[in-house]
């Protein structure tokens, strides 16, 4: 749960959107950092974060950095369990986790920090008020950004994630 330094990820790593759309993280990191938050829809402690999580990306919309969700899920499942949130904010799919595991994740949820030149500054897994806002400082520093209020009331309490790769 703690923050951690992450290896940088293979900017050859293709991350394919909601819509289909299926670009490099290179392309991706092109005009913005990635803020991106990992979830399992089928667990129970990524369901516990959702509202959390969208809220702290909210806070960051007009920030310079591309915020969005990484689903270990296919395209339908992804829209049923994010709801409106998959038409608010940018989303990928990873059904096969390779993303996950490009990430160097061994635990979901996951916030992480992707700086335009490919390096993870910052990183949290599973849910800890403390390791999240270290990541949403790092952040709004990055962005010259407010930094959300972590915890807010109705956060949940801290809790491990699950196995990032099944």
């Amino acid at each position: 749960m703690a923050t951690e330094q992450l290896p940088p990820p293979n900017l050859d790593l293709v991350l394919t959107s909601l819509t289909g759309e299926a670009r490099t993280l290179r392309e991706w990191l092109t005009m913005f950092h990635m803020a991106t938050v990992v979830l399992d829809p089928y667990t129970n402690e990524s369901a516990w974060i959702l509202e959390t999580a969208a809220r702290i990306m909210h806070q960051f919309s007009g920030a310079a950095v591309r915020i969005n969700w990484l689903m270990t899920c296919s395209s339908q499942e992804a829209r049923a369990f994010l709801g409106p949130y998959a038409d608010e904010f940018l989303v990928f799919i990873d059904p096969d986790r390779i993303a996950v595991k490009a990430l160097g994740l061994s635990e979901l949820p996951a916030f992480v920090l992707v700086q335009s030149n490919g390096t993870i500054s910052a990183s949290a897994q599973g849910w800890s008020a403390e390791s999240w806002r270290h990541v949403s400082h790092s952040i709004a520093t990055l962005t010259n950004w407010s930094t959300p209020t972590i915890p807010a009331p109705g956060d949940p309490g801290t809790f491990r994630g699950t196995a990032a790769l099944v």
